[in-house]
């Protein structure tokens, strides 16, 4: 029997691509044959921004190139930068980014399983999820005043301290989260209908998923126990107890499994480091990188030159080419930026693991049924936030 392949536009309008992805599925019957990402529809060139920008000032657009886990692509940045400069970066600085780092890797998280399982038509478990996500937005807020994109770091440290009793509300949020994620494995991780349809779905074996260039999450779930927080330790994460989830089966529902075991053990990182937070500077001493403090500009005529200079010009690292990788909660994030000696980089190229996770989606969804490519694709990334820089 002769049967005509037919072609599906999915995006960039359908919900479960959220706007900045469109796929042409073409279909034998239910069943999927071919699956070509068109991607670009909320490209923002960051890239070239970063390069009209002075180093300090590029601050403000690396959290925007992923809003989801923001404090990962700030972290990845700076670390490339000071990595230039060999700046040194005080101890209580570099402890507050490790708890920012995972809180925002909660963040991403939550909103995975909330939107994710929204996409399958489960209502109830977004409410859940997005309850502990306002709360840990509050947190943010009360760090920088920004719920979203919140370019707090800074390259050689913070840009301000954390306030008074802000530890204190971390340790609170994390006995709700750990209440939380409880709730949700009663919900739906052992939901049947979830189970149907995630579980044996758009399996991806680890020797593909290694020539594909998946990192995190999605690597993990096939096996390949790869995490930059243990193979390329930053920000002092070898000292840290933790343990790296991984699973054999590859399939939808280990990746749905791996963002929800990981809770767990960020929660377990943010503990190790609020029990190490001591007082201290949050900045670079080099006045030639942080801006002096506020104080000093009354009564010190060197403090308004290196004032004046670092906001208008700022510091010029010097000529190299440097990339530092990070486990952002999609997978690895890294800044390759190459210096010329100016005052702006001469290069900035953007490693994003939503768009190299892209790759996987076809070999996944190939032989599947439609409503599988719903699944898959709320299971290898339900947000694509940086998708398109």
């Amino acid at each position: 029997m002769h049967t005509q392949i037919m072609s599906l536009n999915v995006g960039p309008q359908h919900p479960s691509t959220h706007g900045v992805l469109r796929l042409v599925v073409d279909m034998d019957g239910e069943y999927v044959v071919k699956v070509t990402p068109h991607m670009g529809y909320l490209h923002t060139g960051f890239e070239k921004t970063f390069e009209n920008r002075t180093y300090q000032q590029g601050v403000t657009y690396a959290p925007r190139t992923d809003y989801l886990h923001s404090f990962g692509h700030e972290l990845a940045y700076v670390l490339s930068v000071e990595k230039l400069l060999q700046a040194d970066v005080p101890e209580r600085a570099t402890t507050v980014r490790v708890i920012l780092h995972e809180l925002g890797r909660i963040h991403s998280h939550l909103v995975f399983v909330g939107t994710g399982l929204l996409d399958l038509g489960a209502l109830t478990p977004f409410f859940y999820a997005f309850r502990e996500k306002e709360a840990l937005q509050d947190l943010f807020e009360a760090v920088c005043g920004y719920r979203m994109n919140q370019g707090y770091f800074r390259v050689g440290g913070l840009y301000r301290d954390i306030p008074d009793g802000w530890p204190a509300r971390v340790e609170k949020f994390l006995d709700q989260m750990e209440r939380g994620v409880t709730e949700y494995s009663t919900l739906f991780a052992q939901n049947p209908i979830f189970l149907d349809r995630a579980k044996g779905v758009g399996v991806i074996p680890p020797e593909v998923a290694i020539d594909l260039g998946l990192t995190g999450p999605n690597l993990r779930a096939s096996g390949v126990p790869l995490d930059h927080r243990k193979d390329n330790p930053y920000c002092g994460y070898e000292s840290y107890d933790f343990n790296v989830i991984t699973s054999t089966d590859g399939d939808s529902l280990a990746r749905f499994n791996m963002r929800l075991l990981e809770f767990g053990e960020s929660i377990k990182i943010v503990r190790q480091a609020l029990r190490r937070l001591k007082p201290g500077p949050v900045k670079d001493p080099n006045r030639k990188i942080s801006l002096p403090p506020r104080h000093e500009l009354e009564t010190s005529m060197e403090a308004v030159i290196h004032h004046f200079k670092l906001v208008t010009e700022g510091f010029h690292p010097p000529t190299g080419e440097v990339y530092v990788p990070v486990e952002s909660a999609r997978g690895e994030v890294g800044y390759y930026i190459v210096s010329d000696g100016g005052s702006m980089p001469y290069r900035v190229k953007i490693r994003a693991p939503s768009f190299v996770n892209l790759q996987a989606l076809e070999y996944a969804c190939v032989g599947a049924q439609f409503a599988d490519l719903i699944t898959i694709l709320a299971t290898i990334d339900p947000v694509l936030g940086d998708v398109d820089r």
